[in-house]
């Protein structure tokens, strides 16, 4: 047998570029307007009227996509930089050209702000929830592997330390995070003998992090492999199947005890296994990191819509649409924003500071109009934003933490 070639079932970068993977009414609408020889100059914004959960913020992602997607097309494009916290109703980008000229790829431009919004939003959340704690991304085991790279970005530039999917570590230019699965416990037949051999094998500059719920009780297996490896073991995992769990916090401060009972205090306790943000923020004072997959992976998409505001200079737009271009502005000095006509832009906030545009030029006819920012600068920015508001810090805020 051989010769037939499987295909997955994903759209290529060329297919996505050329306007393939479209609603086809797009498609019948361009068809109607060269037969009717129409490609007014419009103004187009993307827009959430609500977010997932009532949420009062999101996290942009996607802006960089977006660009290569237009990339070409005699197009102007404005944004708020990537990994901005937007509100409902605020433009978070608007693109002026000639319809005919961009409005087949309405379709791949939403989806591709859609999905890594939300994953950079629902990552910021667990950001909060973890404080100072690591945060690792393990979700894009649940996703299509198409999709990994763009789900390890956003869950990266939404506050998270680390990604686990290769490929999506790479294009980050940072480490892949993780070390050793179940699978390779089961097989070996004990976990201090899995440790040992990962240690034997894999290089020394990544972290030894032992699997400790495989066979036995957590307590017990956390002795035996920081006995094993002593100095060496940076961090025990446990990946507790919920049906097993009883108490988590119970069962991490036992951990703790007994570990720095017996001089293993630089042994820190890792968690990972379905975890809410309400569980990681129960457990926080008893571990020192959390590994979350499939909330953060598949998390909530934004309801972006794309909606024409003017054609031909003209305001115009659809019933329950605000017509004109506009623009959010935000005052440095108390953080208030608004949204206002791009005429009425500029003027005084009423605690005195100055309002500040907070778009940029993301193209200008088709071409980039100032470096893309790097995955690392988004996710600082992120951070920054997180903490002006008092949403996160970098401190352990006051009171007891196991350790």
């Amino acid at each position: 047998m051989g010769g037939a070639v499987t295909h997955f079932h994903i759209a290529s970068a060329e297919e996505i570029k050329a306007g393939r993977v479209t609603d086809v009414y797009f498609r019948n609408t361009l068809e109607v307007l060269r037969a009717e020889k129409a490609n007014p100059h419009v103004v187009g914004e993307v827009m959430a009227k609500s977010l997932p959960g009532g949420c009062a913020w999101g996290v942009l992602a996607g802006v960089e996509e977006v660009a290569r997607l237009l990339e070409g097309l005699d197009v102007r494009v404005a944004s708020l930089p990537e990994g901005t916290l937007f509100r409902a109703f605020e433009p978070v980008l608007t693109i002026e050209g000639r319809y005919q000229a961009f409005g087949i790829l309405e379709t791949a431009m939403l989806g591709l702000l859609c999905q890594a919004s939300g994953i950079a939003s629902r990552a910021a959340a667990f950001r909060i929830a973890a404080g100072p704690r690591t945060l690792l991304s393990f979700g894009a085991r649940r996703m299509h592997p198409a999709l990994a790279p763009m789900i390890e970005r956003a869950a990266y530039v939404g506050g998270c330390d680390g990604v686990s999917a290769t490929v999506g570590a790479e294009l980050l230019g940072i480490a892949p995070t993780g070390t050793m699965p179940h699978a390779l416990i089961l097989v070996l037949g004990d976990t201090v003998e899995a440790t040992r051999a990962f240690d034997r094998t894999i290089d020394p500059a990544v972290p030894r992090v032992a699997l400790i719920d495989t066979f036995n009780d957590e307590k017990f297996e956390a002795l035996r492999v920081a006995e094993a490896l002593g100095d060496r073991l940076a961090a025990v995992r446990l990946d507790t199947p919920g049906s097993r769990r009883g108490d988590m916090r119970r069962i991490l401060e036992e951990v703790r005890w007994e570990l720095d009972l017996r001089g293993y205090a630089h042994v820190k306790l890792i968690v990972s296994g379905g975890l809410d943000e309400a569980q990681v923020m129960e457990l926080r004072p008893a571990c020192d990191g959390f590994g979350v997959g499939t909330a953060i992976s598949s998390a909530a998409t934004i309801d972006f819509a794309f909606d024409l505001v003017e054609i031909d200079g003209r305001p115009i737009a659809k019933r329950g649409k605000q017509s004109g271009a506009k623009v959010v502005e935000e005052c440095p000095a108390c953080l208030s924003r608004r949204v206002v006509p791009r005429a009425a832009a500029g003027g005084r906030c009423a605690c005195g500071g100055d309002y500040v545009e907070l778009s940029v030029p993301l193209l200008e006819h088709g071409r980039l109009a100032r470096p893309l920012p790097t995955p690392q600068s988004i996710r600082e920015s992120v951070l920054q934003q997180l903490e002006a508001l008092g949403l996160w810090g970098r401190a352990e805020p006051p009171g007891p933490v196991a350790r």
